[in-house]
């Protein structure tokens, strides 16, 4: 497979490069990390500029290696992450993108792209994580409307968010992967409930939310009615496949740091260190790699990751807590301070192996749907 990028990409790139240039030195300080609403201020003025810049619609209308190019240069030059609205932009819309009518498209992904609506993912429950199809939040259809009561745990950005891409279950009890459906909830509709969650790190990214009879629009569900769990797999495939490009390409740029310190504070002569920075090193530049090998593969089969995804999340996962590991060694006894960025970095990497699919999960995907094994094996 060719992993090259043509004289138009890398036209693309140039591009890119040079208004990131002329942009980034004019932006103003970001807002403290907990503040949420002025991160959502100030996220979705930045997703406003990529915007009016022509830059918005790479993220869905745009061949998955111009996607590529776009999340590793603006990760590169320091840009802002997507943040508050990562789920909008990384997993709901392409998702409506791929599976959405032509009127959900034309409702839902311009007001993303403009910034102007902020989504949020209702998949997990207490007792629905890694099995997700165990799911008890209920659906009963009630004309041109579906009522929906339950609880939802782990939402990120609900306490900002317009919108939830919520799974819920409209078929019988027990029918599990055939009984789901995907809807696209507003979050102001009367009965939404929205609890943030503290994180280890003492941020609150995540909610838990409650649903006591929300009406949802008919009009809202993405897909057919228990067609969700097949819908879903789509939304897992950007989540696991190309929504972590960019933290690929920071994980690179924090390992040099990492070896810079090291160099700096003496435990640069440590031989064992510099083997495991060293293996990290060699470990990030197979990933990114994979990367270009999965971007390839959707480019190949219409624009949506495949089962490698899996392969990229498990190991990147792991990469990622062992990079920030190697990181405390580094900066030994003030990586207990917490207001050292590797230090908040390391306790949210410990999230890594259970978000977006547990290890075990994708270890599952990897030998039944890749390696061809049975079930149980």
């Amino acid at each position: 497979m060719d992993l090259a990028y043509t004289a138009e990409e890398e036209e693309f790139r140039a591009r890119l490069r040079e208004w990131l240039a002329v942009q980034l030195p004019e932006l103003p300080p970001p807002p403290s990390p907990d503040d949420w609403p002025g991160r959502r201020a100030y996220d979705t003025a930045w997703q406003r500029a990529l915007y009016d810049a022509g830059y918005a619609k790479v993220h869905w209308d745009a061949p998955p290696t111009v996607r590529l190019i776009y999340l590793e240069e603006t990760e590169r030059a320091g840009a802002p992450y997507v943040g508050a609205n990562f789920v909008g932009l990384l997993h709901a819309g392409p998702t409506v993108a791929a599976e959405g009518t032509p009127e959900q498209r034309a409702r839902w992904l311009e007001p993303i792209l403009r910034g102007e609506e902020i989504w949020c993912q209702g998949f997990s429950e207490p007792e629905a994580g890694s099995d997700l199809a165990s799911l008890r939040t209920r659906a009963v259809r009630d004309g041109d409307a579906y009522v929906v009561t339950g609880s939802k745990l782990w939402t990120s950005h609900a306490e900002v968010a317009d919108r939830c891409e919520l799974l819920v279950r409209t078929g019988p009890a027990g029918s599990r992967h055939r009984g789901l459906t995907w809807l696209a909830m507003p979050m102001d509709a009367p009965g939404v409930t929205v609890r943030p969650l503290r994180t280890l790190a003492g941020s609150a990214e995540f909610a838990e939310m409650f649903l006591d009879e929300v009406r949802v629009p008919v009009t809202a569900r993405v897909g057919d009615e228990n067609d969700g769990w097949r819908v879903t797999m789509v939304t897992l495939s950007f989540e696991r496949g190309t929504a972590f490009v960019g933290e690929v390409v920071a994980c690179r740029r924090t390992l040099v740091e990492v070896a810079a310190e090291a160099r700096a504070n003496g435990r640069w002569d440590d031989p064992a260190l510099r083997r495991r920075l060293g293996r990290l090193n060699a470990e990030f530049t197979a990933l990114w790699r994979l990367t270009q090998w999965n971007v390839s593969e959707a480019a190949a089969t219409g624009g949506v990751p495949g089962t490698g995804g899996s392969v990229f999340k498990l190991r990147y996962s792991h990469a990622r807590q062992e990079l920030y590991d190697a990181a405390a060694e580094v900066l030994g006894p003030d990586a207990l301070d917490l207001a050292r960025p590797w230090t908040r970095e390391r306790l949210s990497s410990l999230s890594y192996t259970i978000a977006a699919g547990t290890s075990q999960i994708q270890q599952n995907i990897v030998a039944e749907r890749i390696l061809g094994l049975p079930k149980g094996c």
